[in-house]
């Protein structure tokens, strides 16, 4: 048995200390041969380390470029006879190894050659890199936009012609033209994969050609008339940053806001796929019980989008707030509270009716709208880390 795992390990860990091998004696066909403990271990051979570090990593690409390579060819497989290939290595070995690249460890390996290209694009081994750095900013409005995008990106030759067809003359009317134009000047760089790979969304998120719709908590970067709410805005990653551009929309005759260096902790995907000029369907309002935390929407103005306020649910003033007596639940009337504001601000407290709330306030004190009951730990926590370092006046 150890003669066995021997002679089938051996090939691989010498596969990276020649450029001059014979073809390793385990095939693809041959993998279900392969024993457990070589699956096991197999992360702790050589050519996994190397390919684990970045530094390897362009080491390794270029070792197969020698090994395959005297002059520049399509493929690995079009190699002289007896020269050592990647493609060589039994087949899950090679999906092994590619599962474990970072997203810049898969775009190298992508360029080595035409068969490398195509395992490297497929979009299972892209989900989870997307998962992962971007699954929890991106939501449904983004996966949408993207979809828009690509439909403008194929329409772009029509714009430059001075003429909008199909789609794009629908987007024309129903979207703003400052976002039609940003969208489609982000779009005119032309790339060479496939436009529905998520390799190719992950690299638009990635290098901050796509602007995509999150939602922004403190916008502005926290200005007071903003602390504890949370607004919609187009935003574009900046890598050398790792951080984001946020342009909000204009609000009447305001014009578009812009905020740099906003860090992954103040974004979010909407928790709601509502339109931030329509009000949330409040489904929770039966449930709301004193203590509870909630977001509620707020809008300076109706020309104004609603943006999404953290309180919490209080007791009615007849209550003295003993639990055992407390019948607030029973009551039509809910009370909302805003405890980052002093007692007896306008902005600290409002009502609102349990069975027939809509949009509620005036231009005064603003307007309120649906409301969103909270119960994750991560959502709470997140609104209590933003509280602000002084109560408002």
């Amino acid at each position: 048995m150890l003669l066995y795992l021997f002679i089938t390990c051996f090939p691989l860990i010498f596969f990276l200390k020649s450029l001059t091998l014979k073809p390793l004696a385990v095939r693809a066909t041959e993998t279900r041969l392969l024993s457990p403990w070589f699956w096991k271990k197999i992360s702790f051979f050589p050519i996994y380390r190397l390919i684990k570090n970045s530094l390897s990593l362009s080491y390794f690409t270029t070792i197969l470029s020698k090994m395959s390579l005297t002059s520049k060819v399509d493929n690995l497989e079009e190699v002289e006879e007896g020269v050592m290939s990647v493609l060589d290595l039994p087949e899950l070995v090679l999906e092994c190894i590619l599962e474990r690249l970072p997203p810049d460890g898969l775009c190298s390996m992508a360029g080595v050659c035409r068969t490398l290209r195509n395992r490297c694009i497929s979009d299972h081994l892209w989900e989870k890199h997307m998962k992962k750095k971007w699954g929890r900013i991106i939501g449904p409005a983004a996966y949408r936009e993207w979809q828009w995008s690509k439909a403008l990106r194929r329409d772009s030759s029509h714009i430059k012609q001075g003429k909008l067809k199909g789609l794009m003359r629908i987007l024309s009317i129903v979207r703003p033209s400052w976002w039609i134009k940003s969208k489609v000047d982000d779009s005119s760089k032309q790339s060479s994969l496939p436009d529905d790979s998520i390799m190719s969304w992950f690299l638009a998120l990635e290098t901050g050609r796509f602007w995509f719709p999150a939602q922004v908590y403190n916008r502005e970067s926290g200005h007071v008339g903003f602390m504890l709410s949370c607004y919609d805005a187009e935003l574009s990653y900046d890598s050398r940053t790792d951080s984001f551009q946020a342009r909000y929309p204009p609000h009447g005759r305001r014009a578009v806001a812009i905020e740099n260096s906003v860090p992954w902790e103040r974004l979010r995907a909407p928790p709601v796929d509502t339109s931030p000029h329509d009000l949330h369907i409040s489904d929770c309002l039966n449930e709301l019980r004193p203590g509870d935390n909630i977001e509620i929407q707020w809008r300076r103005n109706k020309e104004f989008p609603y943006g999404w306020w953290y309180g919490v649910v209080g007791h009615l003033e007849s209550c003295d707030g003993n639990e055992n007596y407390c019948h607030c639940h029973s009551s039509d009337t809910v009370v909302l509270e805003f405890n980052h504001y002093t007692p007896g601000s306008r902005w600290s407290r409002t009502t609102i009716n349990r069975k027939d709330h809509r949009e509620e306030g005036g231009e005064a004190d603003g307007f309120y709208g649906g409301i969103r009951k909270l119960s994750g730990e991560e959502e709470i926590s997140t609104w209590k880390r933003l509280w602000p370092s002084k109560i408002l006046e």
